[in-house]
């Protein structure tokens, strides 16, 4: 999946050239992959910051965390399976594309298939990795979980308002090739901040993917479906307030124009 903008902005960039977009079942392969590696970081360092022989929790593990996730979607998203695939790493990610129309609606299950596959799967290798102190308090592979106080209601809110504010974005950045370059670190930056500031009160997840494999994993279901549709309702909700303003700017082509590789 490649996003440019409408034709004519397009052709004002000179290093631009048309070149065959992979199939959907390479794509979706690197989104399995790409999550499995983004969860298997989470865990781990959930692991290593909250565990007791670990750093022992607190605000500053939250932040030290958030900024450790943004770095790496930052890097994975520039990688190259991340170019191949868009580099979406969560459902509510690609539902929002989805409806700004930049992402092909037939692609939409099979990606958020692969992220929800990547994510059971890289939970499950950390704990391979790390051992049994990944399945015990306060691990628990990792599985999101709200602050004192919130309940499913405010969670839900918090949830959508962070996808709703991060579709806001995604069209803004989307719409200008130079918009389009900073867009990684943009996701990378929004997403340290939602797990530093966020991760203490209602839990940060912002990311379907996120919560699907710890909570498959740990058995703490009963929360699932707050961290599942929070985040993608923000998503439906942010483009559509875009739509109905009039000011998408970007949609996808065919055949779809990637940088000329050195």
């Amino acid at each position: 999946m490649t996003l440019t903008p409408a034709r004519d902005a397009a052709a004002r960039v000179p290093d631009l050239v048309s070149v065959p977009s992979p199939g959907l079942s390479r794509r979706a392969a690197c989104e399995f992959g790409l999550t499995a590696l983004l969860l298997l970081a989470v865990v781990s360092g959930v692991r290593w910051l909250f565990a007791p022989d670990g750093y022992g929790g607190g605000g500053v593990a939250f932040a030290v965390l958030g900024a450790g996730v943004g770095v790496l979607l930052a890097v994975l998203m520039l990688c190259a399976p991340g170019r191949c695939s868009g580099g979406h790493l969560n459902p509510a990610v690609t539902v929002a594309l989805w409806r700004l129309g930049v992402f092909p609606g037939r692609d939409v299950v099979p990606y958020v298939v692969a992220q929800s596959a990547g994510s059971v799967v890289g939970t499950w290798l950390a704990g391979l990795l790390w051992g049994p102190v990944v399945s015990l308090p306060p691990v628990g592979h990792a599985v999101v979980r709200p602050g004192p106080g919130w309940g499913e209601g405010g969670v839900v809110a918090a949830e959508a308002g962070v996808l709703a504010g991060s579709t806001l974005l995604l069209a803004g950045l989307l719409a200008r090739p130079v918009g389009r370059s900073l867009l990684p670190y943009a996701v990378g930056l929004v997403t340290a901040l939602v797990i530093a500031v966020l991760g203490p009160l209602s839990g940060g997840a912002a990311n379907p993917a996120r919560q699907f494999g710890p909570a498959l994993l740990s058995g703490e279901v009963g929360r699932l479906w707050v961290y599942g549709a929070g985040p993608v309702l923000g998503a439906v909700a942010g483009a559509g307030l875009l739509r109905r303003a009039g000011v998408l700017g970007v949609r996808l082509t065919r055949p779809p124009v990637r940088p000329r590789q050195p």
